[in-house]
């Protein structure tokens, strides 16, 4: 992966409505979306020029804006267009597209009803999350000590830039202790989700995920369990006791970025990549590669 700082990458980015040069997109350092975490974005993978799962993260890019009081002055097909200018113009055909929306520098203060809305979407080339080999053998898990929050207290439907800080502070920990990543329980202690992905497990042939209502019901997420149900294979949604770790005996990860990915260790929990964790890691990567057109 280049090393070479975001802000200083050549290209373009679609900049409330324009394309503007890669290095002239910016933003006034009083603007409230960097204040106060008045912003929500979107992850996507094209694959071979499509972008996979297009209309359903545009729809919920507008769906998190809404739940974060604001509304994003620009419709679901005027982005769609949008985001198929910059994949164009980026000339990618394998890349990762980020729009995000934020709240503007008209006011700076909590309160912030008369800021101007904005909205950008940029696409650079990330290959997958976790290289192949580390892949087959299954990435390592830190516990977080943060926990997702209670849907009482945040908008976790959102996909809310404010509800990223805590998984920043604890991938980075877990980095530090030489994990790839690491679980976070929801407020009563249960599995919810790692800092950025879904997380599922396999005991006895069947699948087991925790139940996608105190963390953002993720689209990979929903796209495996609409995989694993075509294949006839049971999977539950439920709420999961760390204890019950010890009994699975696969483990695997979701996510745009991190696709589907196997997991060998959760703090002192094991797990071996298998068959199914195999299969469906197979299936997703059959199923985002371009369609072909009708006639």
């Amino acid at each position: 992966m280049s090393v070479i700082p975001f802000d200083q990458r050549e290209g373009t980015i679609w900049f409330d409505g324009a394309m503007v040069p890669w290095r002239e997109a910016k933003i006034h350092v009083l603007s409230h979306g960097l204040h106060y975490g008045s912003s929500v974005f979107e992850g996507e993978r094209a694959y071979g020029g499509q972008i996979f799962k297009s209309l359903e993260h545009t729809k919920r890019l507008h769906r998190s804006a809404e739940l974060l009081d604001f509304k994003i002055p620009f419709s679901v097909e005027e982005i769609e267009a949008a985001k198929q200018l910059v994949l164009k113009t980026s000339g990618l055909k394998d890349a990762y597209l980020r729009p995000v929306a934020w709240r503007g520098s008209e006011m700076m203060g909590v309160s912030a009803q008369g800021n101007t809305i904005h909205l950008a979407i940029a696409a650079w080339e990330w290959p997958s999350y976790f290289d192949a080999a580390t892949k087959m053998k299954g990435i390592r898990l830190d516990m977080a000590e943060y926990r997702r929050p209670d849907p009482r207290t945040a908008p976790c439907a959102s996909k809310a830039a404010g509800l990223y800080m805590i998984c920043t502070i604890s991938k980075h920990r877990a980095e530090n202790k030489g994990y790839a990543d690491a679980l976070m329980l929801d407020f009563e202690g249960n599995v919810a989700e790692c800092t950025g992905a879904n997380i599922f497990f396999v005991k006895d042939g069947v699948i087991h995920t925790p139940t996608a209502d105190r963390f953002l019901n993720g689209i990979t997420r929903q796209t495996v369990i609409e995989l694993a149900r075509r294949r006839g294979i049971e999977l539950v949604e439920r709420r999961i006791a760390p204890e019950e770790m010890a009994n699975f005996s696969e483990c695997f990860i979701t996510g745009s970025a991190a696709e589907v990915t196997p997991v060998s260790e959760i703090g002192p929990y094991r797990f071996t990549p298998a068959a199914l964790t195999k299969t469906l890691m197979d299936d997703y990567l059959a199923e985002v590669q371009p369609k072909a057109q009708a006639a």
